[in-house]
């Protein structure tokens, strides 16, 4: 695999980052996943929008290269169509401690890989190891810490499940571990508000915009009446087959309204 690191194309096995770089050490920076179709990223813009709120969020300086003709390198060298690119932008290399330092210079590293055959209906369970904290701001962005959807992922595995639905520190409803959470309820499609710990995804944004959906405050108990549902993240949408062993329907209609 080819990537692109701090302004250069390299292979992935000569690609060296600094071993004091706090996007390591600290999980301090942030990343974006893009779907790319024909060789064009998918909705590019917003995905850019939000990685600069979240570089905001984190006071790290914005990148100042062209990122999309960096990103149309690293899939000419792949020779890649359909793919997924992934960028990641970190503080930095920097000294020993939590505070950051001024004079760091961000890490920013672009890789590519095929994109995947779409995943099937998904078994759900709801995580009881680990809750969304709908207070702090890394709840709305794309943060390099993930420790709590690992655990939560570990956990639905554990349990036979292919995922997990997290609950804020309220009990609500918040998002599946990767992806935001819809569901069909009394005809409606609604999605838990990013207030309850919800990530602002960018599928979720398009389905609220084109398909009618709606932001309502979710609890357990709505997952009991809801008829279908289903998982949206930039790679697309994956119904719901089951949450905690109850069936709902399968209903594949909307993956139109996320068209680039």
């Amino acid at each position: 695999m080819i990537l692109w690191l701090n302004g250069a194309l390299c292979p992935a096995g000569a690609a060296g980052i600094d071993p004091g770089d706090r996007g390591f050490t600290l999980g301090d920076g942030v990343f974006e996943t893009i779907a790319v179709q024909g060789g064009r990223p998918c909705h590019l813009p917003r995905h850019l929008a939000r990685l600069r709120e979240g570089l905001g969020v984190l006071h790290i300086p914005e990148p100042s290269f062209a990122i999309a003709e960096a990103m149309a390198a690293v899939l000419s060298a792949n020779g890649l169509q359909d793919a997924v690119l992934r960028l990641t932008v970190s503080r930095g290399a920097g000294p020993r401690g939590v505070l950051p330092r001024g004079g760091m210079t961000p890490t920013v590293l672009i890789t590519a890989a095929a994109r995947p055959a779409p995943a099937g209906p998904a078994r759900l369970v709801i995580a009881q190891g680990t809750r969304r904290n709908e207070f702090s701001p890394l709840s709305r962005i794309k943060s390099l810490n993930y420790l709590d959807n690992i655990l939560a992922r570990q956990e639905a595995a554990a349990r036979g499940a292919d995922d997990a639905l997290l609950l804020n520190t309220a009990g609500h409803l918040a998002e599946a571990t990767a992806a935001n959470l819809f569901l069909r309820l009394d005809g409606a499609l609604v999605t838990p508000p990013p207030g309850d710990g919800a990530l602002p995804g960018i599928a979720r944004s398009l389905l609220l915009e084109r398909a009618g959906a709606e932001e309502r405050r979710l609890s357990p108990a709505d997952l009991a009446r809801a008829d279908s549902g289903f998982l949206s993240n930039s790679l697309g949408l994956r119904p719901i087959a089951a949450i905690e062993g109850r069936p709902l329907a399968l209903r594949p209609e909307l993956a139109a309204a996320l068209s680039p």
